[in-house]
């Protein structure tokens, strides 16, 4: 396989885990974790190319859904917990929308 041939299909798994992370929202965490495993696994393939931005951002975007979930539903008998889940969808949205906006133009996600 040449270079933008594999660069072309390291794109299309980057897309996969956008798309996991979208999954979350209608099948609970299960693809969440799928897309992180995929991320950890393939990291070292797309060191070095425009696309680690976005393994970097899927990364620190499932580590953070993942804390605000679980602080959501440690805190719901406290009654703030229903803020922390809609911030920390809010934040997931975000982070999907920017991230596969980037990926589409073919540029690295800027995390600022």
């Amino acid at each position: 396989m040449n270079s933008s041939e594999e660069l072309s299909s390291l794109k299309k798994l980057t897309a996969i885990v956008y798309l996991c992370q979208v999954l979350t929202f209608f099948l609970a965490g299960l693809p969440l974790l799928i897309g992180i495993m995929i991320n950890f696994l393939k990291r070292d393939e797309v060191a070095g190319t425009w696309l680690a931005s976005h393994f970097e951002w899927q990364i620190k975007t499932a580590w953070l859904s993942l804390a605000g979930f679980s602080l959501a539903g440690l805190t719901f008998e406290f009654g703030f917990g229903l803020y922390v889940l809609i911030s920390t969808v809010m934040l997931m949205v975000f982070r999907i929308v920017v991230g596969w906006n980037a990926l589409n133009s073919d540029k690295p996600v800027r995390d600022e």
